[in-house]
């Protein structure tokens, strides 16, 4: 189990040095802010939304390794998506970094390169970082206007 936390620990490091889709995009037609002020984290999601389909997605900002990394994943991972496969997956996400579903249990088809993550329910105020993007995303699908707080949108640890 070491190696695979090895690796993990990897994948999120190469993330947080070399993030993908890690840019203001030009003629977004969705975007919103967000903030984690237990760790700093600041988060910024542009999207092109294509009908029900997120047809190019970006985002800027700064904090910790895990929020940069879980920002530039979940990019990778939503790109292409259907608005209702992409809640699925953030359910899926989000109850992994909760401790809610026992990571074994999830299948890497369901999560790709974010069941790197699953560590993360083990330090309880690192699930915010990990789940900022996310909750920042959803903000953006939803035309939310104000910047989105990870202390006042719901967050459950």
């Amino acid at each position: 189990m070491s190696e695979l936390t090895d690796l993990y620990q990897e994948v999120i490091l190469d993330h947080n040095r070399q993030p993908r889709n890690f840019h203001k995009m030009e003629g977004a037609n969705h975007h919103a802010e967000g903030f984690n002020p237990l760790c700093g984290d600041r988060c910024t999601v542009y999207l092109k939304l294509d009908d029900d389909v997120i047809g190019d997605i970006s985002f800027e900002g700064s904090g910790c390794a895990i929020s940069k990394a879980s920002s530039s994943i979940m990019t990778t991972a939503v790109k292409g998506k259907r608005v209702a496969d992409v809640d699925k997956l953030f359910a899926t996400f989000h109850d992994l970094v909760t401790g809610k579903s026992d990571a074994s249990k999830v299948s890497n088809e369901d999560l790709g390169k974010l069941q790197v993550f699953s560590g993360v329910s083990e330090f309880p105020a690192r699930v915010k970082c990990a789940s900022l993007a996310w909750h920042t995303l959803k903000a953006a699908l939803e035309d939310k206007a104000d910047a989105i707080s990870t202390e006042n949108e719901g967050e459950k640890t």
